[in-house]
């Protein structure tokens, strides 16, 4: 196939897996600027970005990374911070005059109830007007930890499993159990968060 002289050679970003051409030329033919969501491993970063002939500008942005500045000592890569990171990152581009947005997820899969539509929900209950399927988003009982509180309810019994599971929760004083109320807080406490991202 590579040998064959109708053969055509990806884009670089293609081939490394980055960018999807064909889906970044019909967002960027809109003429609204992206809510950018991108996960790894440990974090969750969100920016708000217009497309320009000479590369993208970031309008606003936020990452999980930001959260235990303002209090928060859960995880930086899971549901509830997802959330959050998307609710600063909202609040960030209305104060800067965005008021609506198009869901950007690169080449993620769009699957039900993941950390990239907690994202874009944080996103929509600040403000933020982005376009999407409310049976896409996950459940607010799942955003606010819900389900990580119950299993850490589970292993009661099994204190060797439940230190070894939650020990950075711990080790930041956050009792997992209690990590739906700590979220609420946080999320309460987002409308004092500085307007700039931390660099």
């Amino acid at each position: 196939m590579a040998d064959s002289p109708r053969y055509s050679l990806p884009y670089r970003r293609r081939r490394e897996g980055k960018t999807d051409y064909k889906l970044r030329r019909a967002l960027v033919k809109s003429g609204k600027p992206r809510a950018v969501v991108r996960l790894s491993n440990q974090y969750v970063t969100v920016q708000i970005t217009d497309a320009t002939i000479n590369g993208d500008i970031v309008r606003a942005s936020a990452s999980s990374k930001e959260l235990p500045s303002l209090g928060w000592k859960g995880g930086l890569g899971n549901l509830p911070a997802a959330y959050l990171t998307g609710a600063l990152a909202a609040r960030r581009a209305i104060a800067r005059g965005i008021k609506e947005a198009i869901l950007d997820i690169g080449l993620k899969g769009a699957t039900k109830g993941s950390k990239l539509f907690a994202a874009l929900k944080g996103l929509a209950d600040s403000g933020l007007l982005v376009p999407h399927s409310p049976e896409r988003l996950p459940p607010m009982e799942r955003i606010g930890g819900n389900h990580i509180a119950a299993y850490a309810k589970s292993l009661a019994g099994e204190h060797y499993l439940y230190k070894k599971r939650f020990s950075a929760y711990l080790n930041r004083g956050l009792k997992p159990e209690d990590l739906s109320g700590h979220f609420e807080e946080v999320r309460k406490n987002l409308s004092a968060a500085p307007l700039e991202a931390a660099k």
